[in-house]
């Protein structure tokens, strides 16, 4: 399975670091040198690319600026690639490249992905990637929300399966009550909005109006309200072509016609041109008969009637107060058809609102049910987190026992908050008695900086495996202890690399021979300017190292066998005598 790893590190003008490149490992990785050599910078330099305070002082004298850049390998599908795609970052090769630069003026930027994006999006992303534990830094897991979704992941499926059932019966009462709420409180507003529906739709029902009867009524109204001159027309116009039966000098269109008829068919037989000619003159005599007869009609049919207009005009005028009360335009719909739609429409919303007593008895029923159901799955899951944080408490400390703090004892603080909420009804929170007679406090207050890092790395490598950070970061994890409980900080930090990447800053050799990569921060000085680097060590230059870190002396014989035996030592997992 590929893992989230931070590959490198390129840290330039920052500090004494004049230009290194930090190299990580997959499994455990160790940083030393000599104090002021810079291995403080290593660590801030981690802290600016996961979004922490960019401050001005930290740029180099005499630079620009300083720049950090990392290289993180993702695998498809992990929280920090799509939180990195969807602010349109961009993967390289299946890894995701960080940059932060600092200005000599205070002013910082960062990149994600070859884009610039806020710096709160390097934080976000820090929270998925990097675990820091540091004397000074902000502890992922001092939060109770992180420790209360630790210890649920620690416990399995003990915790998981009354979880999942306890949180879609939540979401469902969530949803139900919701709706209660609305419908109960705006229960006024459904009411008056019932009656609005109701003389609407009574006034419409009033009307009965049909789909394009406005059309229709508007053809008619202006029909009668012409009929004198309409009539006047059709009859001329029916004179024009039949002639007038009073006045039989009158030379109508229907009477030349034939003539022009009578005249080619005398003579037809002797063209087809012509004979063709003499048919379609007819067909215009036959058409002209036609219409003249239809023009009759028309004007003996077309009677001015006031009471029929009025009555019109009174039906219109129906019909256009319900278009400007309800025809608003929707859909495409105009005029009437708009008031027809908003009839159908307002029938189903007033149905709605009528079965709304009904319904609000049907919700509350089932908010009932829902709620002795909640309630049953938060006792189970409360009762499976009780048993579970009793294990890890005792697990961790053991671990602290072996970590030179023999007489720390770990408990969690559960309690119960009044509500409900989207994980139960427990508050965790992890609680140290650094001593007999010590009351339990918040791990953050219950123990000194260089304590704290160790009662860190023992809750680390209890949730080891449980929690899906990918890499850790421990500074000064070995704060004030050596001998027998240095080694056994270096066999915990090796076996937290066998789930995660770990990168420790050290001072101790017990602690820095359990490591799978040595790394060195160098340190020249060059008249004024100090310049330091960041160097893998092979295993001759990491006898070397670790003989320095015993004795003071790099190549003292004694140093160098002590050196060679906690090597040989820490690969077979046993501390030397």
């Amino acid at each position: 399975m590929v893992r989230c790893v931070l590959e490198e590190m390129r840290i330039r003008a920052l500090g004494v670091i004049d230009d290194a490149v930090v190299e990580l490992a997959p499994g455990f990785n160790v940083v030393t040198g000599e104090t002021g050599a810079g291995k403080t910078m290593v660590v801030t330099s981690l802290g600016l690319l996961l979004g922490g305070r960019a401050d001005a002082a930290l740029v180099r004298n005499g630079a620009e600026r300083a720049v950090v850049e990392g290289r993180v390998e993702l695998p498809d599908g992990s929280p920090a690639a799509e939180r990195a795609q969807e602010a349109g970052a961009e993967l390289d090769e299946g890894a995701l490249l960080l940059s932060r630069t600092v200005s000599a003026e205070g002013r910082s930027r960062a990149h994600v992905g070859g884009r610039s994006v806020p710096v709160s999006l390097l934080q976000t992303l820090g929270e998925d990637l990097i675990a820091v534990h540091g004397q000074s830094d902000q502890q992922r897991l001092l939060q109770p929300a992180r420790q209360r979704g630790a210890l649920d992941r620690y416990a399995g499926d003990t915790v998981s399966e009354p979880l999942t059932a306890y949180q879609t019966a939540y979401r469902r009462l969530r949803e139900v009550s919701a709706t209660l709420e609305e419908l109960t409180t705006r229960a006024r507003e459904r009411a008056q909005e019932a009656d609005l529906l109701r003389f609407g739709l009574d006034e419409v029902a009033a009307a009965e109006p049909l789909a394009g009867e406005g059309e229709e009524l508007a053809a008619e109204s202006e029909r009668l309200g012409h009929a004198d001159a309409l009539s006047s027309a059709a009859t001329l116009a029916h004179g024009a072509l039949a002639g007038d039966p009073t006045d039989p000098d009158v030379v109508d269109a229907g009477l030349l016609v034939a003539q022009a008829k009578r005249a080619l068919d005398a003579v037809r037989s002797h063209d087809e041109r012509l004979g063709a000619l003499a048919d379609r003159v007819g067909e215009v005599s036959y058409l002209l008969a036609d219409i003249a007869q239809e023009l009759a009609g028309y004007a003996e049919d077309l009677d001015a009637d006031p009471v029929r207009l009025a009555a019109v005009e009174e039906r219109r005028a129906v019909l256009a107060h319900l278009v400007r009360k309800y025809g608003a335009p929707t859909e495409g719909l105009e005029g009437l058809a708009a008031v027809l739609a908003w009839n159908e429409d307002a029938g189903r919303r007033l149905a709605e609102l009528d079965g709304d007593d009904d319904r609000i008895g049907a919700l509350e029923e089932e908010q009932r049910s829902l709620t002795e159901t909640v309630s049953a799955l938060a006792e189970e899951l409360s009762d499976a987190r009780h048993t579970a944080a009793e294990t890890f408490a005792e697990a961790v400390t053991r671990e602290l026992t072996e970590l030179a703090m023999p007489h720390a004892r770990v408990s969690f603080g559960i309690t119960r908050s009044a509500d409900f909420g989207p994980y139960g009804v427990d508050d965790v929170e992890v609680l140290l008695a650094p001593h007999p007679g010590a009351p339990p406090r918040p791990i953050a207050k219950g123990a000194s900086g260089g304590e704290l890092s160790r009662v860190m790395l023992a809750v680390e490598v209890v949730f080891a495996g449980a929690d899906p950070v990918p890499t850790y970061l421990f500074d000064e994890v070995d704060a004030g202890v050596g001998g027998k409980a240095a080694v056994e900080i270096g066999r915990r930090l090796a076996r937290l690399a066998r789930s995660a990447q770990v990168v420790v800053v050290t001072h101790l050799p017990q602690v820095a021979a359990f490591a799978d990569r040595h790394l060195v921060v160098e340190k020249t000085v060059d008249g004024t300017v100090t310049r330091s680097g960041v160097k893998t060590l092979t295993d001759e230059e990491r006898v070397r190292e670790l003989s320095r870190m015993l004795a003071g002396l790099e190549d003292s014989e004694l140093g160098r066998a002590h050196a060679e035996e906690l090597l040989a030592a820490a690969r077979q997992g046993a501390a030397p005598r």
